[in-house]
């Protein structure tokens, strides 16, 4: 059963930087596109970053707070996505999730990410 699990994520002061891992087992996604999202209690859940499979050439898409300070990267040996955050702000507080999108390449839409995995806390001090 494919299954995505998440890693890396902790308490860090403002400005400071994490790196989060998604293991994905099961399958091989190295077709997939992924994703990462983050969500806080109350909120939807947010688009953050996104890379494309072998179909779509790996290209990345981010969302524009992002831009510049967070890095999507991915290891098909490995079968693993990373998400490189530096500049952390307190405003990146949240749950971060992986996503794998096994259809067309809609980045930004949660609805097109058929596996999900259970997210990782990221909690920035001021």
């Amino acid at each position: 059963q494919a299954r995505l699990a998440e890693s890396g994520g902790g308490l860090v002061q403002a400005g400071g930087s994490l790196k989060l891992s998604c293991a994905a087992s099961g399958r091989t996604f190295s077709n997939y596109d992924m994703a990462w999202f983050r969500q806080v209690p109350g909120k939807n859940r947010e688009f953050v970053a996104a890379i494309g499979g072998s179909g779509n050439g790996g290209k990345v898409y981010y969302a524009d707070s992002m831009k510049g300070r967070f890095t999507i990267s991915r290891d098909t040996a490995k079968n693993t996505v990373y998400l490189q955050m530096n500049s952390l702000l307190p405003e990146d507080t949240a749950v971060y999730y992986c996503a794998a999108n096994s259809g067309p390449w809609f980045p930004v839409d949660s609805f097109q990410y058929d596996h999900w995995g259970q997210g990782t806390q990221v909690t920035v001090s001021s």
